[in-house]
């Protein structure tokens, strides 16, 4: 590399530098592909694993089946629709970002729930028009697991090879010109990053401050001009701080004889404005300072998943339910159901529904927590307290939408107050519905919370929780909460 240092006035430090950069010689052979490249290709090839995974299945259920050859047709059809879908999810998460293709487990899930997604929808449709006959469901099941088994192959296979193409950089890349307000070393700013990824820096500039004027602004547009006009450059990235916005935007302006594309890399404080999502209001860019801890599609699957999951355990659950019902009003004279206000999602109040199990109906400003022997428990209430049967009311406040399957538990409206005072960061757990059962729960957070230390350790599990919220982790819970009701610990 030869460094060519230039000043443009005696005695001023900060001025114009050049770097030319020249590839080494014998140079290794780049990959015919650019790191912008990959995102289409990854969805190129989930376009073609699809379509042949039905190919596949076609021939496997043909082997053991006499499914007659016109089903080829259908086949085809189904893997387009399929993958359409499943490419137009995965597109809308930003799955196919390469930084995101490198996270195999969060891949994995995505591709888990987009495909069963797409399926879904494939068979709903199926049934409506009546064409099951023509698709066998057999034929579905081959194509639904040969197509996460490929999929989940190829998603190893691209990390793998992108991996691969980032740390020896294999990855062909265009000659371009930097322009730089940051220190001129192979190990700081962009250069590292722009090598890495395969790009040739023919030309290094310094970007001058903008106290030295317009005179040292104007002969470096004129030197870039210059080295970019007749050349093989393919595109000028400017790297500086957003604070001087100004005067890079005379800058670009002066730039404007090149037919060459210019793009702006941001630096210093404000470059963190620049990584969050944008988005349209009107005639004015929005920009998201904080998203919400879940997408709309990952609502949606888990308001689906507490629906099925509740309307399902109230049925296989009845004669349980009848049984407990009649053992509370033989036992002692008062309402079945006992209801209390809790703070909710976003801090909305909600009735929720228990079996009671107390001779006493607390709510209010005043309510005292259940203590190791409490006059206050009926005998019956003292069983179901101990196995938690007297939650499973709140399978209907599942159904209505005030709490979910799984989630942080909820809180007596004044404890709730309390708690807050006492808790660093505990509204944070208000940012998803409270649950039946939680990641807390499942650790032995179950019962009164006497201590500041034990509402604390509940909260560090419900924000864990929140920030790695999944499909997979819910089912887990809801898995691992019968075990814990077993065991019974701090249940009384």
């Amino acid at each position: 590399m030869n460094f060519i240092n230039r000043q443009v006035a005696a005695g001023l430090h900060e001025e114009i530098a050049l770097e030319l950069y020249s590839p080494p010689s014998g140079a290794q052979r780049k990959w015919p592909i650019r790191y912008r490249s990959i995102e289409l290709v990854a969805i190129c090839t989930d376009l073609g694993t699809i379509v042949l995974a039905s190919i596949i299945s076609v021939f496997l259920y043909r082997l053991c089946t006499s499914w007659a050859a016109a089903g080829f047709a259908n086949a085809i059809g189904s893997a387009i629709v399929v993958s359409a879908m499943f490419v137009s999810l995965l597109k809308i998460q930003g799955m196919y970002n390469p930084s995101e293709l490198l996270v195999l487990r969060s891949q994995v899930r995505a591709v888990c729930g987009a495909l069963l997604f797409a399926f879904i929808v494939l068979a709903a449709a199926a049934g409506s028009l009546n064409v099951s006959d023509e698709y066998p469901r057999g034929a579905g099941m081959a194509f639904a697991f040969t197509s996460l088994a490929l999929l989940v192959v190829g998603r190893a296979l691209i990390k793998s090879l992108l991996m691969t193409g980032l740390s020896k950089r294999k990855f062909a890349g265009g000659n371009i010109i930097l322009i730089s307000d940051q220190p001129q070393s192979s190990d700081v700013g962009l250069l590292p990053t722009l090598n890495m990824l395969g790009f040739c820096v023919t030309k290094h500039f310094r970007l001058p401050s903008p106290r030295f004027g317009s005179d040292h602004r104007k002969r470096l547009s004129a030197r870039v001009i210059e080295n970019a006009r007749g050349s093989n450059v393919e595109e000028i990235i400017v790297e500086a701080d957003p604070n001087q916005w100004s005067e890079l935007r005379a800058f670009v302006a002066e730039l404007r004889v090149l037919p060459t594309p210019v793009s702006f890399v941001p630096v210093g404080a404000l470059s963190e404005m620049f990584r969050r999502p944008t988005r349209d209001l009107g005639s004015t860019v929005c920009v998201e300072i904080q998203r919400g801890p879940l997408t709309f599609l990952e609502r949606a699957i888990k308001r689906f998943t507490d629906l099925v999951g509740a309307g399902l355990a109230l049925v296989i659950l009845s004669p349980l339910l009848a049984v407990v019902v009649l053992a509370i009003k033989l036992d002692s004279s008062g309402p079945v159901l006992f209801r209390q206000q809790r703070c909710g999602f976003n801090g909305r109040s909600f009735s929720i529904y228990k079996f009671r199990t107390m001779r006493v109906l607390e709510d209010g400003p005043s309510v005292i927590q259940a203590r190791p022997v409490d006059s206050r428990v009926t005998r019956v209430g003292k069983w179901l307290r101990r196995t938690s049967i007297d939650e499973l009311p709140q399978l209907i406040n599942v159904l209505y939408g005030s709490m979910s399957l799984v989630g942080p538990r909820p809180h007596a409206i004044s404890q709730d107050g309390q708690f807050d005072k006492v808790v660093r960061n505990y509204a944070f757990r208000r940012r998803v519905k409270p649950g039946l059962t939680g990641w807390a729960q499942i650790h032995g957070c179950r019962g009164p919370t006497p201590t500041a230390a034990s509402i604390e350790r509940r909260v560090e599990y419900d924000l864990w929780y929140i920030d790695n919220w999944s499909a997979r982790l819910d089912l887990a819970i809801l898995v691992r909460t019968p075990i814990e009701v077993l065991r019974g610990r701090n249940a009384y």
